[in-house]
């Protein structure tokens, strides 16, 4: 695994190299370690905004190149959103790089924790944040989904739609906390009885039995922590509850 010293030198690499590239009019450490935040296990993230005119596609290949070239990396994958792509790097050490590239000097949403590294601080609106009542829905059609594969058998296919509901009445909490939702990261912030109302949602074992009992409990907390939705919840209560039922 990487150290903090290696995971800086990368860092400083890249950071020098971002700014000796004309293509780049700014740039950014984000992520758990702006801010002087982070801890041993931390990945590194940076951001850049391109010049008008510097074509992404190109860009992107000329710093996968010198990412390959010089830190033996290797490109996982690509994470487009909105007007930004995300392109995800492991180095040999299992040090995690995120550089992302957003076309113009607004590259920087708001409310976002950052280091200005060079350039101006210019700020986009962010993404608009998933509802309560999207997340609600979510969790019903997974919890739906899982009743259907229990009955037919498939028991592998329930054990992931119970843990994707489960997913989303933690995220379901956690807006109500005003944590964050997205990866899991405010799962662990959450307060303990409502963590407690979830763990009967572990899915421990394949045995119908089990399954159901996952299924029942995971009911029971979408309920218990649907309270920016009481409306919608009290209306599919009842039929939620249905959902323990295997006559």
């Amino acid at each position: 695994m990487f150290t903090v010293e290696e995971r800086d030198l990368v860092r400083n690499r890249i950071v020098q190299m971002s700014r000796a590239d004309p293509r780049l009019v700014g740039g950014a450490l984000v992520g758990s370690t702006a801010g002087g935040g982070g801890d041993r296990w931390s990945d590194l993230d940076l951001t850049f905004g391109l010049a008008d005119g510097a074509a992404i596609d190109d860009v992107l290949a000329d710093w996968t190149a010198r990412l390959v070239n010089e830190f033996q990396a290797v490109h996982l994958f690509d994470l487009p959103h909105l007007s930004t792509i995300y392109r995800v790097f492991l180095l040999p050490n299992n040090l995690q790089v995120d550089l992302s590239f957003t076309p113009g000097n607004k590259f920087l949403g708001k409310g976002l924790r950052y280091d200005l590294l060079f350039g101006n601080a210019l700020e986009r609106d962010p993404a608009k944040q998933t509802s309560a009542e999207q997340t609600f829905g979510l969790s019903v059609v997974y919890l739906l989904h899982a009743h259907a594969c229990i009955a037919r058998g498939r028991m592998w296919e329930a054990e992931y739609c119970i843990s994707a509901a489960r997913d989303q009445v933690l995220s379901l909490a956690c807006l109500h906390k005003g944590l964050k939702t997205s990866y899991g990261r405010g799962f662990d912030d959450l307060p303990p009885e409502t963590l407690e109302s979830v763990i009967g949602a572990l899915v421990g074992s394949l045995e119908k039995t089990r399954l159901i009992e996952a299924l029942g409990r995971c009911v029971g907390a979408l309920l218990q922590n649907s309270q920016d939705v009481s409306v919608l919840a009290g209306r599919l209560e009842p039929q939620l509850r249905e959902l323990k039922s295997y006559q």
